[in-house]
């Protein structure tokens, strides 16, 4: 396969995983259990999922694999976490500053240097963050909105030490990352149970929303750069509050509203330039 073709696929895996992940507001909030309850049984199914795909996961220690591991493990139980403190629109949006990380990041890990236009991407992102704590001052909405900026930390890590990996089999810090969560979780789980009928969300949590969408994630990555890692998903923070809205009515609040946008048209625009520009960092990696 030429490498065009190679990143084209890999482009179109992105598109099915963001909408895979878009799922995971809607089927956090119908679960009436705690969020390391939830993040811990939807990684132990997903590790199941994606333990079966591997057959023989090629487990090597290497730093990049643990760390990617404990990013990954971050990631997941932070966001559900902040999805169930603060509504699914600022979980998603406020975790969708990794893509600006990446930027920070990238330079000392992938040797990725940042331009001017990244540097007012991030104060543009920045600043559009700064307005969601402007919108619900409540204790519980303000920890949400904090714990998703982490996830996004998070999230930009993981991206970074699978990109690393990018040789070799990304996936296995995933599954490692999620034995991490649900061992994170376990003692949760034993507070108390939900209702039977719960667990069809929680299945579909772990086996789809989670497992396969990372097990495309992991693909895709090899034939993409970390940025495009984490910019062309961004139809999950458009998709996420929209099927939480369709299923419970849940809105953002007006400065959540225009954070949001800010954060959205920063980055796409951010992501066009990019791609217009074609520089080597950022085309399709050899």
């Amino acid at each position: 396969m030429s490498r065009e073709k190679e990143h084209l696929k890999s482009v179109l895996l992105l598109f099915v995983t963001a909408v895979l992940w878009s799922l995971g507001g809607v089927l956090i909030k119908s679960v009436a259990w705690h969020p390391l309850a939830i993040a811990g049984a939807r990684s132990a199914i997903a590790s199941l999922v994606i333990l079966l795909y591997l057959g023989k996961p090629e487990i090597n220690w290497s730093w990049p694999q643990i760390a990617g591991a404990l990013a990954y493990a971050g990631t997941v139980i932070l966001f559900v976490t902040a999805t169930k403190l603060t509504t699914a629109a600022n979980a998603i949006l406020l975790q969708y500053g990794a893509p600006i990380y990446v930027v920070f990041l990238g330079k000392w890990f992938l040797n990725e240097e940042a331009s001017r236009e990244d540097w007012w991407a991030v104060v543009a992102v920045l600043g559009g963050m700064v307005l969601f704590f402007f919108d619900q001052l409540q204790w519980g909405s303000l920890l949400g909105n904090i714990i998703a900026v982490l996830s996004g930390w998070s999230f930009a890590f993981l991206i970074i030490f699978m990109r690393m990996q990018k040789d070799s089999s990304p996936l296995e810090s995933v599954l490692i990352g999620n034995i991490f969560a649900a061992l994170i979780g376990l003692p949760f789980m034993f507070e108390y149970l939900p209702p039977p009928g719960v667990w069809v969300n929680l299945i579909f949590l772990g086996t789809v929303q989670l497992g396969l969408s990372y097990i495309l994630y992991s693909i895709a990555i090899k034939g993409v750069t970390a940025l495009e890692a984490s910019l062309i998903p961004v139809i999950e923070p458009i998709l996420n509050p929209l099927w939480v809205f369709l299923a419970i009515g849940e809105i953002p609040g007006k400065w959540a509203l225009a954070g949001s946008a800010v954060i959205l048209t920063s980055v796409i625009l951010w992501f066009l330039k990019k791609n217009r520009e074609k520089k080597p960092s950022l085309s399709a990696p050899s």
